[in-house]
């Protein structure tokens, strides 16, 4: 996520519109100016930061610890602020591609901001598009949002964007999944609920409503809610107040609300089960999700995302070869990302040590594949060209999915063979340091311990 409100010190107005405009040019937004202590600044771009008239402005930002990107005229760095505030150091006149890479230095330098358990949306595909600039579009806003999509296909991935991309961002994000609860307890569950209030009941406790105050609730599965607790929900989104089980104190909720579900709600209201005013009430901004089996394009990237998130885990490594790939590209997906992230673990448990090929796939994936497409090996990248001898499969590959799964693989080894310093890693794949920059962004490959 690239810092989004950047403050610009510079005492020559005209430099400072065209920063501001490079900014624009980007998608930010810049404010350029010396009131440095009306925002919370995500960053501060310092034109010529060793000029006397920005010295307090820089110490006062450094104490807040807010991401400094020096942009230099040649002459030597001299602050009374400390090198390790400045993220990046820049010469001018300004690129695009170099001024893009600092500004994720800045959001890098600030890994509290990003939960470690957050997770971009991965793919290129067009329903990936789709729904990356739907999150986009409606994350501002307050507006309440539903889901839809099989179980399976991330949902709360979603969410958590949508969350991470709004002005609740630094607020709790709490996720409950309705059809997990029981029917009695989901009250209590939502709302909390006082001391003895009912048989063990044995003190006061705060519901998910409570623990998401300023922030998020996430209700997952918003369709198995039972009719009565629909009713107390709709009544929370209309009047925003609520009490606790056996509490007559009616408590604010500054709260926004994102439901989902894999169950049709228009037939369920048809049926009687789903309250028609509490779907008009969820459904102001619908998103529906994407089953697996439509993005076999972005197959080698969701995989690629996974190996690297067990390998900072610490749960193994894997490498598919392209025969794997190939046939995985073109397996059904029932049960969508969730099956797919339960067999890379599975098979980086089975394989630690070795590329998995295509016959060593389990059975139900190898229903229906040409066995002679068994007969693709993928040798390891070991000539100059990096050229391996492979043979085409009688039913042909898909050859961009192959290569772009190949260069997420090879970015992932350098940037990890060079500690997350992406000069050194772009040395190592002999391309220029901005292309790699451009590549990791392509791939959502960002990551907080990268490094100028």
């Amino acid at each position: 996520m690239l810092p989004d409100v950047v403050l610009i010190l510079d005492e020559d107005q005209a430099r400072g519109g065209e920063l501001a405009q490079l900014l624009r040019f980007a998608g930010l937004s810049a404010i350029h100016g010396d009131d440095h202590a009306s925002e919370d600044w995500r960053a501060v771009l310092a034109i010529d930061p060793s000029a006397a008239v920005h010295a307090d402005a820089l110490t006062s930002l450094a104490g807040r610890k807010v991401p400094l990107i020096a942009v230099e005229f040649g002459k030597p760095l001299r602050t009374t602020v400390s090198l390790s505030a400045w993220v990046a150091r820049l010469s001018w006149p300004l690129t695009h591609p170099g001024l893009l890479a600092a500004l994720r230095q800045a959001d890098a330098s600030h890994p509290a901001q990003v939960p470690p358990d957050f997770r971009p949306l991965v793919g290129q595909s067009l329903p990936m598009q789709r729904i990356r600039r739907m999150v986009q579009q409606v994350a501002p806003s307050e507006a309440t949002v539903l889901i839809l999509g099989e179980s399976g296909t991330g949902k709360e991935v979603i969410a958590r964007n949508v969350h991470q991309l709004s002005n609740r961002r630094d607020k709790p994000f709490i996720p409950l999944n309705c059809g997990a609860i029981p029917a009695e307890l989901l009250e209590s569950e939502l709302f909390g609920h006082e001391k003895g209030a009912f048989t063990g009941a044995f003190s006061s406790r705060p519901g998910r409503f409570e623990l998401a105050e300023g922030g998020t609730l996430f209700l997952d599965e918003i369709g198995d809610m039972p009719m009565p607790m629909q009713v107390k929900l709709l009544r929370v989104l209309q009047e925003r107040t609520y009490e606790r089980v056996g509490g007559r104190e009616s408590r604010k909720a500054d709260v926004r609300v994102i439901a989902a579900t894999h169950r049709n709600l228009e037939e369920r209201i048809a049926l009687g089960d789903f309250r028609e005013d509490l779907y008009y009430r969820l459904n102001v901004f619908p998103i529906e999700t994407a089953p697996l089996r439509a993005l076999a394009e972005d197959l080698p990237l969701l995989v690629a995302e996974m190996v690297v998130r067990l390998e900072r885990e610490g749960r193994g490594t894997l490498a598919l070869a392209p025969s794997a790939m190939s046939v995985l590209c073109k397996h059904a997906w029932p049960g969508n990302v969730r099956e797919l992230a339960n067999l890379i673990e599975r098979l980086s448990i089975l394989y630690p040590d070795q590329p998995v090929e295509a016959h060593d796939l389990p059975a139900r994936y190898l229903d229906g594949v040409d066995r002679a497409a068994l007969q693709f090996v993928s040798e390891p990248v070991s000539t100059p060209a990096g050229q391996a001898n492979q043979d085409l499969p009688d039913d042909g590959i898909d050859l961009k999915a192959h290569l772009e799964g190949l260069e997420v693989r090879l970015i992932s080894q350098a940037l990890d063979r060079a500690d997350g310093v992406v000069a050194q890693a772009a040395r190592l794949l002999q391309i220029r340091r901005t292309t790699l920059v451009e590549k990791m962004r392509k791939y959502q490959l960002a990551r907080e311990d990268v490094a100028e």
